[in-house]
């Protein structure tokens, strides 16, 4: 009997580590786009509503709410509440969900590649 050195789990563990490491460009590109997208959606969200809503008493705070609405957690500890912010929420949302859907297709590729080039 052949007795392995690796077993499947260290396998399948260096088969992720050698995607991620393949998509090290892409990564780092979307951490960069969504500090970006975070500080300029943030930054509009407070303008929009500190006047009306005491939640959004800063631009940190209003930056953790984009945070939370694009990875649609969605806690609820904050919220718009004027028409304009809940308009601008909504676009918020959208675009952060396509926003990080679209590097997934790239991850997942490279992933799909690595995959299939260890299988052989």
């Amino acid at each position: 009997a052949v007795v392995s050195t690796q077993s499947t789990g260290s396998r399948d563990l260096l088969i992720i580590m050698k995607a991620v490491s393949n998509a090290k460009r892409e990564l780092v590109l979307l951490v960069c786009l969504l500090f970006i997208f975070v500080i300029t959606f943030g930054s509009i969200m407070y303008y929009i509503e500190s006047a009306h809503n005491k939640d959004f008493d800063s631009i940190m705070r209003s930056c953790w709410w984009v945070i939370v609405t694009i990875t649609t957690v969605g806690y609820g500890d904050m919220y718009p509440e004027s028409a304009p912010g809940k308009l601008f929420g909504g676009f918020v949302l959208t675009l952060g969900i396509v926003f990080l859907a679209l590097p997934m297709t790239i991850i997942v590729s490279k992933f799909s590649f690595v995959y299939e080039r260890e299988k052989m």
